[in-house]
């Protein structure tokens, strides 16, 4: 049996539509999953219009309905009531509850696995919060739609290397008092869930430190001393394959370039961001961790500067449906 995936366009006024036509464009992926695009259909045909390429799907009128030849896609023509225009290159109220309205779909097909997965084409935060999203990201917004009170995170992967962090939207001058033993085991624990559920049986992941050269044994200050290394000490007596802490400046060689770990838990924000932006930037994914449903996306943005040139590259795209087809199978 093939997974299912559900597939969402993202903002209309970016580039999402034409990704994702660029995408289902080539026909080995869409022979690796049966897809479920929820979408309004004129903007799904103006996406092929502007990556200048087409493909054939089918038009159903629910899930249920759904019927998936070999390689073509069904769409499930989604507008919402008020069938006006949307705006183009720029944040909008109307463009962001599209993007809500047809997510809360696309996450009750998959909470029920009539879809295992979601991936979907950049949101604009501005629109989401025009079109009604209260929480501060959309991933605070999909644990509420789910009923989800557990931990949950951001991941970000190149390739084959994940990133988790402990503190996330934070001033620098909070975090260490944020760290803790349990809140980096926390970190570890998601990371590995994330990892297995995308396929790896045994995750190795590396712990970075906070200060300079991993705090030069409490010269520069004792958070590797006194929380991290214990963390991971008590992350490996649980039985994860857990390592560190190593210096901030030293882990992405250890981890991307040696291939000495599968995934990297980082203390804060832009310890791991600056890292795997450079390393990649149109091939990076974001994966909502730790949800009971798989979630992806590229790690890019809405690139409203670019819409409608025809010259978006799909390689994040590519990257997060590659694992959106990984988590979805192994959840199948």
């Amino acid at each position: 049996m093939k997974p299912r995936i559900a597939v969402l366009l993202g903002d209309p006024a970016g580039i999402g539509p034409e990704l994702i036509a660029r995408l289902l464009a080539q026909p080995d992926n869409r022979e690796r999953a049966e897809l479920l695009l929820i979408a309004d259909r004129r903007e799904l045909d103006e996406g092929m219009r502007i990556a200048g390429v087409e493909f054939p799907y089918t038009v159903a009128a629910d899930a249920q309905s759904a019927r998936f030849a070999e390689g073509v896609p069904a769409l499930i023509d989604f507008r919402l009531p008020d069938d006006v225009p949307y705006a183009r290159a720029e944040a909008s109220e109307r463009g962001g509850r599209y993007c809500l309205e047809a997510f809360k779909l696309a996450l009750a097909l998959t909470q029920r696995n009539i879809t295992q997965a979601v991936l979907f084409a950049p949101l604009n935060k501005t629109s989401l919060h025009l079109g009604g999203m209260r929480e501060s990201d959309e991933l605070e917004w999909f644990a509420h739609q789910l009923a989800y009170r557990g931990r949950y995170c951001e991941f970000n992967v190149i390739d084959e290397l994940w990133t988790s962090r402990v503190t996330s939207h934070m001033a620098l001058k909070d975090v260490s008092a944020r760290l803790s033993v349990e809140r980096i085991v926390e970190a570890i624990d998601l990371i590995d869930g994330g990892l297995k559920g995308a396929g790896i049986a045994r995750p190795r992941i590396a712990v970075c430190g906070f200060n300079p050269h991993n705090g030069d044994n409490g010269a520069f200050g004792r958070e590797e001393l006194d929380v991290i290394a214990p963390a991971v000490e008590l992350a490996r007596m649980r039985g994860y394959a857990a390592e560190g802490p190593y210096p901030a400046d030293t882990i992405f060689v250890r981890a991307f370039e040696q291939q000495a770990f599968d995934g990297v838990v980082t203390m804060y924000h832009d310890q791991g961001q600056i890292a795997m932006k450079l390393m990649g930037f149109w091939r990076g994914v974001t994966v909502h961790g730790g949800l009971p449903v798989p979630i992806t996306t590229p790690a890019h943005g809405t690139a409203f500067d670019i819409h409608g040139q025809g010259r978006a590259n799909v390689g994040a795209t590519q990257k997060a449906f590659d694992i959106a087809c990984r988590m979805a199978s192994q959840r199948l």
